[in-house]
Parts: structure tokens; C-alpha cells; sequence
């Protein structure tokens, strides 16, 4: 089976070149992670990763995802060396293709297979995980209060259809070490019901159904931010209330997290 050749992959690899032109994927930073649901029982694996967490609903499935320590701009170029197709088992993965080099998969693993588990219990369309620097919400936690709800408040009022495109909310974790089990875990927690998690003084995780709808969600986001960072110092005459961010919600036909709208 040629991997490359599957639209899904081509996808993924213009993904990882997007979130580098941002400016997203400074060096090594940011990680992506697909399920792809092609048969892939005619590869054979060519070494295993043990994992020490179980992530449920995971095992058999096969996962596209970025190498540890490999530059996202170099992904699309050179995927083989870039990227690794992973088949999940219980208490390991196999490489089935990539890495060639003799790379390992993403340093963030545990918090790709566990949020993947989190949001197919949501979502069964679910397929992505897509983890970035993203310029503008990070520098946000550093100037804004993390609680989750005013995070998100503050976000919806900066633009008129973010609510659409997050009605679920912004998940905020405190600054954690990562590359860890524990961030892992405490991502998925909050992926169960959010698609989008920032991570304080880091990044964000973001999710969908493809590589579009994940980039576009954390893209979305950014914009906000970058709203709120260029007013945030000036005086605000106007904004958009939660009379009019319910109005927008009726309007678009979705339902605002319970409890975040006065």
C-alpha cells in the first residue's frame, strides 16, 4: 500500500506546512495526530513503542502522527523520516511505515491517544488531534484570568461567529510539565466535552474530523486572542453582549456551553 497516495495523508502533511507558515511550529514544536480508518493488515510492524497508559477504545486502530523532535515544515517534504503510522495495541504501538530514519513517535503521545478516546466517546466522527503554538492564545494566558468560563466569554465577544465555531467552550490547563502522562490525561479529561484545550504558557489542542476542521477551530481561536491582545489596553466602548451572542446562537443554531452566558 502506498501511504502517500491516500487523500487523508495529503491532508495531514499540507496541515503540518500551514501550522509552520503561521508561525506556530517554531523548530520542533507542535505534533499532529489522524486515525485512518484504510485496512492496513497487510503491513507488518517494524518495532514497537511501549506505552505505560491504556487508552480506551484505542487498540486496533491505526494512527498518522508527527516524530519526536522532527520539524513540522519538514514533514510535507520528507514524510517518511517526518511521520509514523502507528497500530495501537493495549500496552504498545507498532510502526507499521515512517520513522525511518529511527525516530520515535511524538514526545505528546500520551496526550494524542487519550484525547483521541475522549472525543470518539463525543464524537464518533472524530479522526484528529492537532497540538500547536498558537502565537496569540498563548500570549493570552499570560494576561488574562484562566478560569475557563471567562476565558471563553472573553473569546466569544471578540468575534461575532467564534461562538459558532466553539459553542462548547474553551478548556484552560494551568501551566503542567508536558511530554508527561499527567498532561496527557488532564487534556483528555478536558477533551471529553471541549474540542479545544489551551495549554497556559504553551499551546493548543485542538480537534475534528479532519485536518481542516482541527487547524480552522484552533485558527478561530487565535483570532480571537489576537482581538482581545490588541484592545485589551484601550478603552472599550462598545463589544458584543450576551443578548447578542445568544441572538448570534439562535441565529447559527448552536447551543452555548450551559452556564457561561449570563
Amino acid at each position: 500500500m502506498d501511504i502517500l497516495r491516500l487523500p487523508a495523508v495529503g491532508e495531514f502533511l499540507r496541515a503540518a506546512t500551514q501550522l509552520y507558515n503561521h508561525g506556530w511550529a517554531e523548530r520542533n514544536a507542535g505534533n499532529i495526530s489522524m486515525i485512518l480508518d484504510e485496512d492496513f493488515s497487510s503491513l507488518k510492524s517494524i518495532k514497537e513503542f511501549p506505552l505505560s497508559f491504556s487508552a480506551e477504545g484505542m487498540s486496533g486502530r491505526c494512527v498518522l502522527i508527527t516524530g519526536s523532535g522532527k520539524y513540522l515544515k519538514n514533514a510535507e517534504r520528507d514524510p517518511e523520516n517526518n511521520v509514523a503510522l502507528l497500530r495501537i495495541k493495549d500496552d504498545r504501538c507498532e510502526l507499521l511505515w515512517g520513522l525511518a530514519d529511527g525516530g520515535k513517535p511524538s514526545s505528546e503521545l500520551a496526550a494524542h491517544l487519550l484525547s483521541h478516546s475522549a472525543r470518539l466517546k463525543a464524537d464518533p466522527a472524530h479522526r484528529v488531534v492537532m497540538h500547536t503554538h498558537a502565537t496569540h492564545a498563548v500570549a493570552m494566558t499570560f494576561v488574562h484570568s484562566l478560569d475557563e468560563r471567562e476565558f471563553t466569554r472573553t473569546l466569544w465577544q471578540m468575534a461575532t461567529e467564534a461562538i459558532m465555531f466553539f459553542p462548547d467552550g474553551v478548556a484552560v490547563l494551568p501551566w503542567m510539565p508536558c511530554g508527561t502522562d499527567e498532561i496527557g490525561r488532564a487534556t483528555a479529561e478536558k477533551m471529553s466535552d471541549r474540542r479545544v484545550v489551551v495549554w497556559a504558557h504553551h499551546g493548543v489542542f485542538g480537534s475534528g474530523a479532519s485536518p481542516d476542521e482541527a487547524l480552522g477551530l484552533i485558527e478561530t481561536v487565535d483570532k480571537a486572542a489576537e482581538f482581545y491582545l490588541l484592545t485589551a489596553h484601550l478603552p472599550i466602548r462598545q463589544k458584543i453582549n450576551d443578548s447578542q451572542l445568544r441572538e448570534m446562537a439562535a441565529v447559527l443554531g448552536v447551543k452555548p456551553r450551559e452556564g457561561y452566558l449570563i
